[in-house]
């Protein structure tokens, strides 16, 4: 019974959001847009994504998001020990596949109870789907400030180009912006939202990722 429940337990169609109506050039340039239906900027899902906001975002938010199966414990151990000593909640310890299912799962609280279903869920989304599906789920749901949804969205809304025309320091921004997108998007905050940048930026650097900041 535990089995068949966990196999039945994620459903078919995880996202059913209204999308923008987007029109592409042959060559698939951005023609135009038109708002979703439910006021978001939110372009079709993405089949896949660019390599420069795929290793910022593991390196901000699942530095192990490669080798774990959904769930990280090492991360939620620490995140645990974190939160205990500072007596507050500094930090969830969520994988990419956990924020994924967040995301699908519009409006659930923040409690305990919540996080272990997030968890159950997380190791299913991983038996379903591969690390670049599930990277390409986020990348297309995420919020990205203000009423703008998905890394496409985001890149034609704030930059002007096509998600595989970013520089290192683009992508970085993007990966940041969704951890408090409420709070810190480009159009305030913007020391805040530098701030972060520069620090993923220096981590990339550290990590041989990347030499420069650009």
């Amino acid at each position: 019974m535990i089995m068949l429940w966990y196999y039945l337990c994620l459903p078919s169609s995880l996202f059913n959001d209204p999308y923008s109506t987007v029109l592409e050039d042959y060559q698939g340039e951005l023609l135009s847009a038109s708002i979703a239906a439910d006021g978001q900027w939110r372009f079709p899902e993405m089949d896949s994504v660019p390599e420069k906001f795929s290793k910022a975002l593991v390196a901000y938010e699942d530095k192990r998001f490669w080798s774990h199966p959904g769930v990280d414990i090492l991360s939620i151990g620490r995140a645990m020990r974190q939160n205990l000593e500072a007596g507050k909640v500094l930090s969830g310890g969520s994988t990419i596949d956990m924020q994924v299912i967040r995301l699908s799962r519009k409006g659930k609280s923040r409690t305990v109870f919540e996080k272990l279903i997030e968890s159950v869920l997380a190791t299913r989304l991983e038996l379903k789907y591969s690390k670049d599906e599930v990277l390409a789920l986020y990348a297309s749901h995420a919020p990205f400030g203000g009423n703008v949804v998905g890394l496409e969205s985001a890149c034609w809304r704030y930059f002007g180009r096509d998600p595989n025309e970013l520089s290192w320091a683009e992508a970085a921004m993007l990966a940041v912006l969704p951890n408090s997108p409420s709070l810190i998007h480009p159009g305030k905050n913007r020391e805040k939202l530098f701030t972060k940048r520069n620090r993923l930026l220096e981590k990339l650097k550290n990590n041989n990722v990347i030499d420069q900041f650009t």
